[in-house]
């Protein structure tokens, strides 16, 4: 009972600074049964050809398929383009490196182009050339995806959207923000909180991912729980279609009913589509009052419970429910040198409240606090209201992705489940694995029933894939979850998409594609399987 109490005045002394709160962020479930349905019987036929085949060495899904028959660049083209670009053309290898790896080092093309377009125009004539010509087009924002859709495979010609990153316009009293699709997340925040608005999305890659990307991906976040997908936040979007064309559906209307909404076909489409030239985006209010919580819970079942209570007498104010587990702590603390604000938990949670009243705000998370800790429910915990401590909590779940890159080779999952079944995949996995995997973590979002699991070893090790997949997939099947809760399907998991789509789906996705870029210069071999039919 003592210390419970001593916790208990820790996190009360903290919520004494509440009133002067910061006004702004920086930034045991038995396995299911599995459910083998049609659509991943046909994904298992496949893998059984890939991996068993008797002419050659085992194949993973993952792996590229041999290169389509595009056109090479030639140096009549390499004119055209500095026609349009003039030095916004590269070739130096040197220059051309980054470009060509992604941001984990696990895929790496042979692209000898780079293009740097700043106008919608000059991407317009650059697609409807490569269109001409049957030559592959790998569009890039920031590079910081993690599913290898956001580099070439092969030579594809890589168009940059680096330097279309101008704000078009921003309505102060709708909120409705405008903007080309090479602008930074993390500017685009600063603008916007100059003015009192906040973007709706927050990502650990903020300062270097683009906003088109964030689109073409549908990328989640950390405020997901609060403001929702992209799907209800971007009003519109201006593609260039394959051909050349532009699609000018750049709405700043919250409400318009008339025809089919195109611009959804192409968020979440990885490029594939389309190159997402201009967003408009609905942006809310900076909130006047912010707080961070970082907890610690025994069990992932106490933690669930209080996320619940969490929802309940927190309400209106909540914006975010984190969690990681003991072992990204470790990485934390190994790798990257932050030391753990709490005692040691199994697990922690990291929770944001954003408001309009810091005195209300305080009150809500004070009683929250008061009978999350008499509950038993949490064992210790601290509370940050200004931003430098802010961000020092923040970064205890925004950086476990950088500490797990100094840990190893990692495979990296991205999944979505019920959440009650969120960690029992982890520790289903790390009992799969047994002494195979050098670390197998698990964090991500508890109020969007989003896992990120990922597995470490020493080097890159194939035995290792083949023992995590498709065991993984399975699993989520079984559960009538997602492969990929955020980070799309890219080229590494493409062939996977049977175990989250019925096979009629992925049938009418590639229509689709045939109709909006029949040659399917754009972004190939990503997001559709290798044997759709």
């Amino acid at each position: 009972m003592a210390g419970i109490l001593h916790r208990t005045l820790r996190l009360r002394t903290a919520l004494s600074a509440l009133s002067s709160t910061a006004t702004a962020r920086p930034s045991h479930v038995d396995l299911c049964s599995p459910v083998l349905l049609t659509s991943s019987w046909q994904f298992r036929a496949c893998c059984r050809k890939l991996h068993a085949g008797a002419d050659g060495p085992k194949q993973s899904p993952a792996a590229a398929p041999e290169r389509l028959p595009f056109s090479r660049v030639t140096e009549e083209d390499l004119n055209f383009f500095r026609k349009i670009l003039q030095a916004r053309t590269i070739t130096d290898p040197d220059l051309l490196e980054s470009s060509n790896v992604d941001w984990l080092k696990s895929v790496r093309g042979s692209s000898e182009v780079l293009l740097r377009p700043q106008t919608t125009e000059e991407v317009s004539q650059i697609l409807s050339y490569c269109n001409n010509r049957n030559l592959a087009v790998n569009t890039q924002g920031g590079n910081t995806g993690l599913v290898g859709g956001s580099v070439p495979v092969y030579d594809e010609i890589i168009l940059s959207t680096a330097l279309m990153n101008n704000i078009l316009s921003f309505d102060s009293i709708s909120g409705i923000l405008t903007c080309q699709a090479g602008c930074v997340l993390e500017n685009l925040s600063l603008y916007l909180e100059e003015r009192d608005y906040i973007m709706p999305l927050d990502l650990g890659a903020k300062g270097s991912c683009h906003i088109g990307g964030n689109v073409a991906t549908n990328a989640g976040g950390l405020r997901l729980l609060r403001y929702g997908s992209l799907h209800g936040t971007v009003l519109g979007v201006e593609v260039v279609l394959a051909d050349g064309r532009v699609l000018d559906c750049l709405a700043t209307l919250r409400k318009d009913n008339t025809g089919y909404d195109l611009k959804q076909l192409f968020i979440g489409s990885e490029g594939t589509l389309g190159v997402i030239t201009a967003v408009s985006v609905l942006c809310p209010r900076k909130p006047k009052s912010v707080n961070v919580v970082f907890l610690g819970c025994e069990t992932f079942e106490q933690l669930l419970k209080t996320f619940q209570l969490c929802r309940g007498m927190l309400g209106e104010i909540l914006s975010a429910y984190e969690f990681l587990d003991s072992e990204c702590m470790r990485l934390l603390n190994t790798h990257l040198k932050l030391p753990n604000p709490i005692s040691d938990c199994p697990f922690y949670v990291v929770i944001e409240t954003s408001g309009s009243d810091p005195t209300h705000d305080g009150e809500k998370l004070h009683n929250f606090l008061e009978e999350a800790m008499t509950s038993s429910l949490v064992t210790d915990g601290t509370v940050a209201t200004e931003d430098s401590k802010i961000k020092a909590l923040w970064s205890m779940r925004e950086r476990v992705t950088e500490a797990l890159t100094h840990d190893g080779f990692t495979y990296k999952y991205d999944i979505s489940l019920p959440v009650e079944r969120i960690y029992q995949l982890v520790t289903d996995m790390r009992e799969h694995l047994g002494d195979r995997a050098k670390s197998v973590v698990g964090y991500g979002h508890v109020g969007d029933g989003n896992l990120h699991l990922n597995i470490t070893s020493p080097a890159k090790d194939p035995a290792l894939l083949a023992a995590i997949e498709p065991f993984v997939y399975e699993w989520t099947a079984g559960c009538q979850g997602s492969i990929s809760a955020e980070h799309g399907l890219g080229l590494k998991k493409r062939n996977y998409i049977y175990y989250s789509k019925p096979s009629q789906a992925v049938t009418l996705m590639g229509n689709i594609k045939a109709m909006l870029d029949p040659k399917g210069i754009l972004n190939p071999y990503k997001t559709l399987p290798d044997n759709l039919k």
